[in-house]
């Protein structure tokens, strides 16, 4: 795979809780630079990011719930209409791990319904959170999210116990087949992580290393 073709799968992303205006406009002209599939931003910089890309093919994405996945649903999906309105093209939702880990299914599966039927046409992605699941309740998880009607499964916020595994993402994308994306996030600082990724099933990567990536030899 060429670094282009990489480079088009790749979520450039600032997520941290000081991030200031000059490092998401540095983030969107590294983005248009490299030909990055999109920025992930926290709502809060959403406005900022479609100013600074003005003009581009990159999209934006935004997170809902972050990171923690405990906000009512109410409080997703109002937070969802908000990024809808100011413009995003794509939604990272945490699902609810205190939720999951309980065995409320039920509730799981409406609050990630509930937001995506608040994204609309707009691509949603679940992050799981694999750090805190049994291989069980990551299986379970997955099901979930693809009957609820998201595009995607995301493994990681970036702030759990720990990031992306080859395991886990071969196991998101054995469990939801050919027709879901499986996003590989939480680590994934070098081009050799992010081909091993891939291999494994993933179809886009979310990482704050993407230059550092697309540079490789």
């Amino acid at each position: 795979m060429s670094n282009a073709d990489l480079a088009r799968m790749i979520d450039h992303t600032v997520l941290k809780a000081d991030a200031t205006e000059d490092d998401i406009a540095k983030l969107c002209e590294e983005a248009k630079k490299y030909g990055f599939f999109s920025v992930c931003v926290n709502p809060s910089n959403i406005s900022a990011a479609k100013r600074f890309l003005h003009g581009s093919q990159v999209k934006v994405c935004t997170v809902i719930g972050f990171p923690l996945g405990a906000t009512t649903t109410k409080a997703k999906v109002e937070e969802t209409r908000d990024a809808v309105s100011l413009g995003v093209n794509e939604v990272d939702m945490v699902m609810n791990i205190g939720a999951m880990k309980s065995r409320k299914y039920a509730y799981v599966l409406e609050d990630i319904r509930a937001v995506k039927e608040t994204a609309g046409e707009l691509v949603l992605k679940v992050i799981l959170e694999t750090c805190y699941l049994t291989d069980d309740e990551k299986v379970y998880a997955c099901k979930l999210a693809k009957e609820a009607g998201a595009d995607f499964v995301k493994n990681s916020t970036g702030f759990g116990t720990s990031g992306v595994s080859e395991k886990d993402i071969k196991l998101m994308r054995k469990t939801v087949g050919e027709e879901m994306g499986v996003k590989a996030s939480g680590g994934v600082k070098t081009r050799e992580i992010a081909m091993i990724m891939v291999a494994a099933g993933a179809t886009r990567i979310g990482t704050s290393s993407g230059v550092t990536i697309v540079s490789a030899d």
